[in-house]
């Protein structure tokens, strides 16, 4: 209670002496600092439990106990969620995602730590997954709870939840431009004054909070010994197109594997053909553990032993079509890897496997132009430029793709071929799949943010809330004689027509009877079913509200039946839904 009076109190001082905009700027810095701070534990804690782990594994050696890490990593996550938080963990990007669209920027207290520690043990044990998906919703939950203590609306919410990710993304990657054009390309926020000052604010605050404890050297370490030459031009291009197949194989091949693993209902059953699987893998592929930072350095310096380290195939490394094996199959098997470690339950991030599967791809087409020697480049470069293709290609992002691996490894001299290469694998990417890792399933059902501000407002919208009840219903079985009581009694001039057990049979308009409604005569013998119709245009409980317009827009019609399963629900009014549009705008807009 004394609490909630110095909360009050604080509110009032507040809203007193610190207009919104200062305010904003305030926040942004506190968000940065603790977004910051979020990063720096996740990633000393993975690294500690990786440590533990692996580091007395020899790299000419197999070790057997890749087969049963992944499993007990996966575990522990699912039982500290299950038994401890009690509460579902999002996967990170996605989650922020349909928090913005549907939650109104609500995003529960738990997730401010419950993504850290659930992460590191899925990372930290060999999930082939990243850690910037949890540190991006740790941050995400910080803004929101911050939002949700200050009493903040939903558009200054949802500029924190922007702040925040692209706060969480400077701390981790130490690359404040690319958070900020991720903020705009991913989390969809809108580029303003309104926005832009706080977004650099909190981007380079967490950027120094991430010097502070982890210093300052950049994540992936890159030197360029070859610069762009523009002989070099048609290889990116056609590294470009190859990074966009392999996207599309990524994206497809996640969508399939979540698919296949919803199928499965019990938990314990997910875990264990997860688990087994998810050991395999990296027992046969040991670049599979964890996030890959160590393999991709390895990629960035034009090294191939990532491909055999610790693994049964050492004995083969001096074999040259083994080694390309090696590289198809680990391209293949990064995403399937990755999608496995979300299908069993395990918590973590899509932006590091992606940088693991494009430094791979690039490495391995210049492996194929030099041996072949269909064009001598530099497979460092290659392996750099391939990390843009993917996150072009896999998130739909090639702004930030091109900005991040420019930032990440300091290879700003490369800008030309990023931008190539990232353009053609994006462009390649969209003829195949429409939405990114990020956004297949909002889009599916209608709730993805746009950039498109009115699909945007449409999205934030359910027919739910707008369903009236409000209209007197009739029984197909009544005859004209009831409808006319009925009638008398109602403001309304349409009545649905539903039986007792709530199936719905149709519609009486009150312009259909007119001509027969003031005729006594035909009171007992007309009955309901014999004017009542069931409309061509009506709404399901469960549509997307960019469907509903287009139904009032193509049916010309001011009221539509809302039905679920066969079941009378109510109706939805072109009028109540204009309305509710004006007033999000208005809420959505910038000042």
């Amino acid at each position: 209670m004394r609490r909630r009076k110095i909360l009050k109190r604080l509110l009032i001082w507040r809203l007193r002496h610190i207009k919104d905009k200062q305010f904003i700027m305030i926040l942004s810095v506190v968000i940065g600092i603790l977004a910051g701070l979020g990063a720096v534990i996740i990633k000393n804690l993975v690294h500690l439990i990786k440590d533990l782990l692996t580091s007395s594994f020899a790299l000419d050696y197999q070790n057997y106990l890749y087969f049963a890490y992944p499993a007990i990593g996966i575990l522990i996550a699912v039982l500290f969620v299950k038994f401890i938080v009690k509460q579902h963990v999002g996967h990170g990007i996605p989650s922020v995602l349909y928090a913005i669209s549907k939650t109104k920027g609500i995003i529960k207290s738990h997730n401010i730590f419950s993504s850290i520690i659930t992460s590191s043990f899925t990372v930290g044990f060999g999930g082939s997954v990243g850690l910037e998906g949890p540190t991006v919703a740790t941050g995400a939950a910080i803004g929101s709870n911050l939002g949700q203590l200050f009493h903040l609306n939903y558009k200054q919410i949802m500029l924190l939840l922007a702040l925040a990710s692209a706060a969480a993304m400077a701390a981790i990657f130490k690359s404040p431009i690319a958070a900020v054009v991720f903020a705009i390309e991913v989390i969809m926020i809108d580029l303003t004054m309104a926005s832009i000052v706080p977004l650099l604010i909190a981007s380079a605050t967490a950027l120094l909070t991430s010097y502070f404890f982890l210093g300052q050297a950049v994540l992936y370490p890159f030197e360029i010994k070859e610069s762009f030459i523009i002989k070099d031009l048609p290889y990116y291009i056609i590294l470009g197109v190859f990074a966009g197949f392999v996207s599309v194989y990524f994206t497809k091949m996640y969508m399939f594997v979540e698919a296949t693993f919803k199928r499965i209902k019990k938990w314990h059953s997910k875990l264990i053909i997860g688990g087994l699987a998810l050991g395999v893998l990296i027992f046969l592929f040991p670049a599979l553990y964890g996030e890959g930072y160590e393999a991709i350095n390895s990629t960035l310096q034009g090294d191939i032993s990532a491909l055999y380290n610790n693994s049964i195939f050492y004995s083969l490394k001096d074999n040259v079509f083994i080694i390309i094996l090696l590289f198809i199959l680990i391209i293949f098997f990064k995403a399937i890897a990755t999608s496995i470690t979300f299908g069993a339950g395990g918590v973590g991030g899509i932006f590091a496997p992606t940088l693991f599967t494009g430094a791979f791809t690039g490495l391995f087409v210049a492996y194929i132009f030099n041996y072949f020697e269909i064009g001598q480049v530099s497979s460092a470069n290659f392996a750099l430029v391939g990390m843009t293709g993917l996150i072009a290609g896999v998130l739909h992002a090639p702004l930030t793709a091109i900005f991040l691996i420019a930032e990440i490894t300091g290879g700003y001299e490369l800008f030309v071929p990023l931008m190539i290469t990232a353009t053609i694998s994006y462009a390649t990417t969209k003829i195949f799949v429409t939405n990114s890792v990020y956004t297949h399933q909002l889009a599916k059902r209608g709730e993805l943010i746009t950039h498109h501000k009115d699909k945007g407002i449409l999205s934030m919208m359910s027919v739910s809330s707008l369903v009236e009840r409000n209209f007197h219903i009739i029984n197909p079985k009544d005859n004209l004689g009831n409808v006319v009581k009925v009638i008398s009694h109602s403001k309304r001039n349409i009545f649905p027509v539903v039986e007792e057990d709530g199936a719905f049979k149709g519609i009486v308009r009150l312009d259909d009877i007119r001509d027969i409604m003031f005729k006594p005569e035909l009171y007992d013998i007309k009955k309901v079913e014999q004017f009542a119709y069931f409309p061509e245009v009506f709404v399901d409980a469960d549509e997307s509200m960019e469907s509903v317009v287009k139904k009032f827009q193509d049916s010309g019609k001011y009221n539509l039946v809302v039905v679920k399963d066969g079941k009378y629900i109510g109706f939805v009014s072109r009028a109540n839904v204009l309305s509710k549009y004006r007033r999000l705008i208005k809420n959505f807009s910038d000042d």
